[in-house]
């Protein structure tokens, strides 16, 4: 078998490559060679003569290599012939498998030119396998009610060989019962099957014996064997029997899960298959069967879950028992549930009551509630109660109800709310309970009223405050809820005057806080009392009051003032006079002085600030007494000047000035001279104040005239005789000096009226008292004996003119018991000790002596002590009251603000008689001038 290829050469160039070039496109070019041979050929069997095939002679085999080459070396080619040669053993089935069609690729290589050539070699089937069963023997089982012409399918044989070397037929052994059918399936398979040709009988024979042959088409052909057994099966005829028709049975509801609760038993005549029962749930709820378990060999029944006998009293179910052939009988299972106590008592609430007034009675209904157990006879039976100790109590009621009452009083402020357990316990055995606690809320009532923190307040508040300042608070509780606890506060008494009251002070409604509405002054307004009213906003309302008393401290606020020596009327200073045999120790004078403060701010002192002669007077410290200190000289001037300052004991101290001026002579006639040589200056202004004074003067009079004729004639109209009583001579008219202004400030409540001298020139005016004296006022005045001289030109640093101010009359109750009556100290000579007043009112009483001992010290008829020895009050108090119910001026007398006391030294200002007389201290009076 052999082929060539047509070539064309092309000219040129090309032609001598084309040789080359050739064997490369040959494969494309040419078809390659086939060869066919037997599968199983021995080796070295020639498959065709390769060389000449390919065109190539003898020579050019060895020549030009001539070789094949595949994947399996399964060929080679021999050199010396060129024959292609069988070199391996050549398996179709191996090679091919199952492949109908079994073709091996090689490639012929040439070279010197290298040349490639395809080559296909066709392997052939041959009949090298007998067919084969995958099983030595099959078992069949049938029934002995089929039918007859039933067919059985057999397992066929396997053959690897093909076409006809491949599995032709099928043969059994002659029997009776069977026949043997080969079937033909659309792609050449064959298929045997049996064939029923008489019924069988499993009394008869219950198996059978067949041997079943597979023949291929080779030629010889080949076999093989299986043996077939057969079974002949019993006929299902016979019907399970349940032991019992109907089951019945009573558990537990305590059963566990898992139980077993009732088996059930069925039996069938039959053999084999047939009288193997299983059991079934049939005709049976859903539910039933999830509650219990059918085991379906051995009819066994658990329950699947807990029993409850207040769900299911009974179970009714059916069950069926059924063998191998599908033949059947049913049963009837009855299980009834046995109760027992194993449901606790349930309480429900049915009403609640959302108040629950503090004040309510006892009896009323505050909780209605029921109670259910599921369980049945004792086991459902319940009874409740509750804890002790509370104001509740239960009371049956029809159809396991209960009412929860009040039994007590309630307080809500004690115990706002209740935590009620309710225990409700059935009959059981062991008896089982249940609990339930209920929260119950008491609502407030208004039945508390307002408490202060506090039984009284006290609050100390320095003067000078600023208006608008805190200055205390009242805290009031009220244990009652939202507005019956809401507590407001307001001022409802006080001391003070009800118009003055919310000038003062003021209270806030929410805080209690009260606030100054001034700022206050000690001098004026010590202390205060308030009464504060607490009330919550209930209904009706309540209240409680508190005392709040407010103390005003003190400050040093107000500077000493000085009340002697002062000012005469005219703006002129005062001068007193001084023995010029005066010894030391000798009492000159005494610079009076008041503080409006109290305590350490009003304890006054005295200081030399400057002095003429520095070493010729001393000054008390605490006393202001003005003392010489040694005996006039000649050399030392006649006219002494002091100046005086007097500071509190306040921090920082206030302070005043006082200018003394002294002049050293045996008699008034020596001064006058002197005084009255000196010329007055002109001042045009005070001659123009002047003539505005007179005009004004005159209009007041030409005014006054008709006020006072229109009033006559008013009055001469009416028929009252007692309207002309004002008009009465004496009663009105007043002469004699003018009084100056009342000291009426500070700790001194009493007004003295002073009457000094009032002159507008050089002459000299001698007092005179004959204003008509009413019973309220005391007038301090001097006799005729002595004068107080003006000096002209003369400036006093103690001038105050708010002293100008009216006062109001004194108290006409003012008087000294005996308690109240100082006593002597014994200093002497300016000792700096002395007693502090033990109160106010005491120092309010030694000031008003000491002004009545200032206007003597300036009176020369008394002599500090001569005459009645009233010191000047007898105008106040008449000739009953003498130096027994008050101190000499002389004696121990209280300086306000000072513990020192003025001492008596009369024995050493009165050791020589002075030349004057009896007086030292001189004023100016129209008498003397005449």
């Amino acid at each position: 078998m052999g082929g060539s290829c047509v070539q064309r050469r092309p000219a040129g160039r090309r032609q001598v490559l084309f040789p080359f070039l050739l064997p490369l496109f040959y494969p494309a070019l040419c078809e390659p060679i086939r060869y066919s041979i037997p599968e199983e050929l021995a080796k070295g069997s020639v498959v065709g003569n390769l060389a000449k095939d390919l065109g190539l002679s003898v020579l050019d085999v060895s020549a030009r290599k001539l070789r094949v080459s595949t994947e399996k070396l399964l060929f080679n080619v021999d050199a010396e012939s060129g024959d292609l040669l069988v070199k391996d053993r050549i398996d179709r089935e191996q090679i091919c498998k199952e492949r109908r069609r079994c073709e091996l690729q090689l490639e012929a290589v040439v070279e010197n030119p290298l040349n490639i050539f395809h080559i296909i070699v066709v392997v052939e089937d041959i009949n090298d396998h007998a067919p084969q069963f995958d099983k030595k023997e099959i078992l069949l089982e049938i029934f002995e009610s089929v039918s007859e012409g039933a067919r059985i399918s057999l397992d066929p044989a396997t053959d690897p060989d093909i076409n006809m070397n491949s599995v032709k037929d099928y043969q059994i052994n002659p029997n009776p019962y069977f026949s043997l059918m080969v079937r033909v399936n659309s792609d050449g398979g064959k298929y045997p099957e049996l064939t029923l040709e008489k019924l069988l009988d499993r009394e008869e024979q219950h198996s059978h014996h067949l041997i079943l042959t597979a023949l291929d088409g080779g030629n010889p052909p080949r076999s093989a064997t299986t043996r077939i057994e057969i079974s002949v099966r019993d006929a299902n005829d016979n019907f399970p029997v349940f032991s019992k028709d109907e089951y019945r049975i009573s558990v537990s509801e305590n059963l566990p899960p898992g139980s077993s609760v009732l088996q059930v038993t069925a039996t069938d005549k039959d053999e084999g298959v047939n009288a193997e029962v299983n059991y079934y749930f049939r005709s049976t709820a859903q539910s039933t069967r999830y509650m219990f378990l059918l085991n379906e060999k051995t009819g066994m029944i658990k329950n699947n879950q807990s029993l409850d006998f207040e769900d299911v009293e009974r179970y009714t179910m059916e069950v069926e028992a059924r063998d191998g052939g599908g033949l059947s009988t049913q049963c009837k299972v009855i299980i009834e549930i046995l109760d027992e106590n194993d449901n606790r008592p349930e309480i429900i609430i049915t009403s609640l009551s959302d108040e629950i007034l503090e004040d309510s009675l006892p009896g009323m209904v505050v909780v209605l509630f029921k109670t259910r157990d599921k369980d049945f006879g004792g086991n459902g039976e319940v009874t409740c109660n509750i804890e002790k100790d509370i104001p509740f109590k239960i009371y049956s009621s029809s159809n396991n109800y209960y009412k929860l009452v009040t039994d007590g009083p309630l307080d809500r402020e004690q115990t706002p709310e209740y935590n009620v357990t309710i225990t409700a316990t059935d009959r059981g055995i062991p008896p089982l309970s249940s609990s339930t606690t209920i929260t119950l809320h008491i609502t407030d009532v208004n039945d508390n009223t307002p408490i202060f923190h506090q039984a009284s307040y006290v609050v100390h508040v320095a003067e000078n405050n600023p208006p608008g300042a805190s200055i205390a608070q009242v805290s009031a509780s009220d244990p009652d809820l939202g507005p019956n606890g809401r507590v407001s506060y307001s001022i409802v008494a006080s001391d003070l005057e009800p118009r003055a009251l919310a000038s003062y002070v003021s209270v806030s409604a929410q805080s209690g806080v009260v606030f100054a509405q001034r700022a206050f002054d000690h001098e004026q307004l010590r202390a205060f009392e308030l009464t504060v009213q607490a009330r919550d906003q209930g209904s009706p309302a309540l209240s409680a009051n508190v005392s709040l008393r407010v103390l005003v401290g003190d400050l040093n606020d107000n500077a000493p003032r000085v009340l002697y020596p002062a000012l005469g009327p005219d703006g002129s200073a005062l001068f007193d006079t001084v023995p010029r045999a005066a010894q030391p120790g000798y009492l000159v004078t005494k610079v009076v002085a008041v503080d409006a403060d109290s305590g350490h701010n009003a304890w006054l002192s005295y200081h030399v600030l400057q002095a003429s002669e520095p070493g010729l007077f001393s000054l008390g410290l605490r006393t202001g007494e003005v003392r010489t200190a040694r005996a006039l000289g000649d050399r030392d001037a006649a006219r002494q000047r002091l100046l005086v300052a007097v500071r509190d004991g306040g921090q920082p101290p206030l302070s005043a000035t006082a200018t003394l001026h002294l002049v050293f002579a045996d008699s008034l006639q020596e001064v006058l001279p002197d005084v009255s040589d000196r010329p007055e200056p002109s001042d045009p202004q005070a001659e123009l104040q002047f003539y505005l004074v007179v005009a004004l003067a005159l209009i007041s009079v030409l005014f006054l005239l008709a006020v006072i004729l229109a009033v006559a004639l008013r009055l001469r109209r009416s028929p009252s005789p007692a309207a002309w009583g004002c008009f009465q001579p004496g009663l009105c008219v007043k002469s004699g000096p003018v009084v100056p202004p009342n000291y009426s400030e500070g700790t001194l409540p009493y007004s003295y009226n002073l009457c000094v001298a009032q002159t507008g020139k050089a002459e000299f005016n001698f007092l005179k008292c004959n204003e008509l004296l009413h019973s309220t006022q005391d007038i301090v005045c001097g006799d005729s004996s002595g004068a107080l001289i003006p000096l002209q030109g003369g400036h006093d640093l103690t001038a105050h003119p708010e002293m100008l101010t009216p006062q109001a009359p004194p108290n006409t109750d003012w008087r000294f018991s005996q308690a109240q009556r100082p006593g002597t100290s014994g200093s002497q000579n300016g000792d700096e000790t002395g007693t502090w007043p033990n109160n106010q009112f005491d120092t309010e009483m030694l000031q008003a002596m000491i002004l009545a001992s200032a206007s003597e010290a300036a009176d020369g008829g008394s002599t500090l002590g001569g005459g009645a020895g009233t010191m000047g009050l007898s105008a106040r108090y008449g000739p009953q009251f003498t130096l027994q119910h008050v101190p000499d001026y002389r004696q121990n007398v209280y300086i306000p603000g000072s513990n020192a006391t003025l001492t008596n030294a009369a024995g050493k200002r009165d050791g020589k008689a002075p030349t004057g007389g009896n007086g030292n201290k001189k004023k100016s009076g129209k008498k003397e001038k005449k």
